[in-house]
């Protein structure tokens, strides 16, 4: 026992359960873990191994219960609070219903979504992570423009008072409504909250009694709450639900509610697509650190668009959510499509929803694998095994084309070429192309190509291939973005046309791999032909099909954008009949996996935005993120500028004061401060795919945490 004069002050303790705040008289010399032991009252059993101390002031755990309170910083004036560290957390998962899940928020945000993915039969749970919910308003101005509110001081009962909450590595998107007054925020710039609108996070019981935590609105809360007097709530978990919930994620409705659906965002520009990022949450630090406290929203989505061994017979669940946020997507206009590409979708949208005259399929999806788990009970898995790893070492062929290894692959045929130039009207050239060891040969003519030197000559490794297809006008093009010689400047831009999807397919495959230095040669060169003209004959209408469905009972504006519906207008409904008849014999889980393989196909794919300005540049420009390169992009068209692959970086690093980041290749150095977003997204970002790309199909491979962290957080 501690006794007045020894050097002792007393702490203040509020002991959340209990609605108690206790005194203690400590000395700075004792540890976290000892001044816990004194809490517990041997008079009261109760479990409280889920407690720790959490400093409302500093924003922190006080979790290193070896530390003392002087090493801690703790003093005579601090408060703190004895509290569960597993929360009630409300996730709304991609296909947009909501679930109340037990979550730790002591843990760092990678930790806590790799336990939650376990929980819902989530694979590969480092592909996601949380976000905050966004409004229109977030849309509107960048990151760098709001002045980051300061905290405010709340007084305690007894007239003293403490900080709450403290500055979130991401503070443009408030979350928790408890901190704003009595009258609530819907988390849009503090703007007043309109009287009955939808709450996307539900309001934190702290500073509204009256309330319910839960929005009356979203999907019905499984388990019981449980509202004590001074506002900290319970939550009963005997009655809980999870579990049949659980088994439901693999298929969801076909459409959420009106007020959720009202919620989706539809970005209108490149800008308002890059502050979409805006909203991620810091992987490095716990949820409570950033903001987030019990009964809060936060928005489960794939952050990193490397879909890693994506099995049907294991990946359900996986598949189920991937699609949803596949088709929000595309449903938000957050990715250019074609009309021929947006019916398609619709098509495989309305055979999930439906799956009319659907018969299992197990080849219908080139995979490799059987798709229909019911059907494999008593298939051999061994068997189903070294099959994979056949079609994985021999490609889909089987090692039927007894090739000659020696012998380097080419393709060679007649195309049409064009370099477009501004104020000009040069149209396309007819030439005869050659592709051999990552180039593309230009000749007059096949003769001149055994003879003579290449007229023009392009290197295809690391440049941007695009597609430019139009099914309706006979339009089978790819751009290509080349990178200069001597590697400074920009891009140039060169077109090439094919005369038909067959000569397409190949070329543009051949594109695709010479540009990450693979040739034909690679296994997957004849698969991903068979994948693009498998979804150019899904785009192709078929008319004169008969279909057993009344018109009338599809409802278009659940499988178009409002872009497409507004120009289809009365046709709408027509057409998406008319490509369902390419889809109408896949069952519903091939159907997502061709959702997927064709939402992966689009130019826009796998590229994350970001409003940036390079360091001695005024203007603001486009930062492209993806799995395997960053682009230099302009902030209206979208051009790419100027590529980085991830395979010529050396490091990268932030300058947390200035929050500018440095990027640093072979041949330059790149530096620029981002404007959308938090820097630490960015840098983020880039360090999350390089650690998703170090990972391997083996079997006993864990993840690696602890790497993870240091390729994403930012300190050496």
């Amino acid at each position: 026992m501690i006794h007045v004069g020894e050097n002792s002050w007393k702490l203040r303790i509020f002991i959340t359960d209990l609605a108690l705040e206790k005194e203690m008289r400590v000395r700075g010399d004792q540890h976290i873990g000892g001044i816990m032991l004194q809490l517990v009252d041997p008079e009261n059993p109760k479990d409280w191994s889920d407690h720790a101390l959490w400093w409302p002031a500093r924003n922190v755990w006080l979790s290193r219960t070896r530390l003392t309170l002087d090493q801690c910083g703790v003093q005579a004036d601090s408060l703190l609070h004895f509290t569960p560290m597993h929360k009630i957390l409300r996730v709304q998962l991609p296909d947009l219903r909501y679930l109340d899940c037990r979550v730790d928020y002591s843990v760092k945000t990678f930790a806590a979504v790799v336990n939650l993915c376990k929980q819902l039969d989530i694979r590969h749970p480092e592909e996601l992570s949380l976000c905050k919910p966004l409004e229109a308003d977030h849309l509107k101005r960048n990151f760098a423009q709001v002045p980051h509110q300061k905290r405010v001081a709340i007084a305690e009962p007894d007239g003293t008072s403490y900080l709450q909450p403290a500055a979130d590595t991401n503070s443009f998107v408030p979350i928790s409504t408890s901190f704003h007054g009595d009258d609530g925020s819907t988390g849009s710039l503090d703007k007043p909250s309109a009287p009955g609108s939808f709450f996307c996070a539900p309001l934190s019981p702290h500073n509204h009694r009256g309330r319910s935590p839960v929005a009356a609105t979203a999907s019905p809360s499984p388990g019981t709450w449980k509202q004590s007097q001074l506002g900290y709530a319970t939550y009963d978990s005997s009655s809980s639900s999870l579990g049949d919930f659980q088994e439901n994620l693999a298929s969801s409705p076909p459409t959420p509610c009106s007020d959720v659906r009202a919620l989706q965002l539809r970005p209108k520009s490149l800008v308002e697509k890059a502050r979409l990022n805006v909203g991620w949450l810091d992987s490095s630090l716990s949820i409570m650190e950033q903001g987030i406290r019990e009964y809060d929203t936060l928005c489960l989505r794939f952050k990193y668009f490397t879909f890693f061994d994506l099995n049907p017979r294991c990946d359900q669940v996986r598949i189920n959510q991937l699609y949803e946020q596949a088709k929000w997507s595309v449903l938000n206009e957050e990715l250019d499509c074609t009309e021929e590409e947006s019916l398609m979708f619709a098509a495989l949208q309305f055979q999930v929803n439906h799956h009319v005259d659907a018969t299992p399929q197990g080849g219908a999806v080139d995979s490799g694998i059987e798709t229909s788990s019911q059907e494999n009970d008593n298939d051999d898995e061994i068997d189903s095994a070294l099959k994979e790893l056949q079609i994985t070492l021999e490609g889909p062929n089987g090692g039927a084309d007894h090739m000659n290894i020696t012998r380097i692959p080419e393709l060679s045929d007649y195309l049409r070429y064009l370099k477009p130039q501004r104020f000009t009207l040069r149209g396309y050239k007819r030439y005869y192309f050659t592709y051999r060891d990552l180039h593309l040969h230009l000749f007059k003519s096949a003769e001149e190509s055994r003879r003579a030197a290449p007229a023009i000559s392009i290197n295809l490794k690391g440049c941007e291939v695009t597609p430019d297809v139009n099914l309706s006008q006979g339009k089978y093009a790819i751009r290509l973005e080349v990178s200069p010689s001597n590697g400074h400047g920009p891009n140039s831009e060169v077109w090439v046309r094919c005369e038909n999807e067959q000569q397409y397919a190949k070329w543009m495959v051949a594109c695709r791999l010479a540009a990450k230095g693979r040739s034909l040669a690679d296994s997957s060169y004849e698969s991903e032909v068979d994948g693009i003209l498998s979804l150019l004959q899904m785009q192709r209408p078929v008319h004169g099909v008969h279909v057993n469905i009344d018109p009338r009972s599809v409802e278009a504006g659940d499988y178009l954008s409002p872009k497409l519906l507004r120009r289809l207008s009365n046709k709408a409904v027509q057409r998406i009949l008319e490509a369902h008849a390419n889809v109408r014999e896949l069952n519903p889980l091939d159907s997502k996996l061709k959702y997927i393989q064709a939402w992966r196909s689009l130019p826009d794919f796998g590229v994350s935005l970001f409003i940036i300005k390079f360091d001695g540049h005024r203007k603001e420009e486009l930062l492209g993120v993806a799995h395997n390169r960053i682009m230099r992009m302009d902030l209206s068209s979208g051009d790419h500028i100027k590529t980085w692959r991830y395979n010529t970086m050396k490091a990268w690093n932030v300058n947390w004061n200035i929050k500018c980041m440095m990027v640093q290749f072979e041949d330059e150095n790149v530096v620029f401060s981002c404007h959308s977003a938090d820097c630490k997204v960015v840098h983020e970002f880039i360090g999350g795919y390089i650690f998703m790309s170090m990972r391997s199909k083996d079997n006993n491979q864990t993840l690696n945490e602890e790497l993870f962290h240091k390729l994403t957080g930012g300190w050496s």
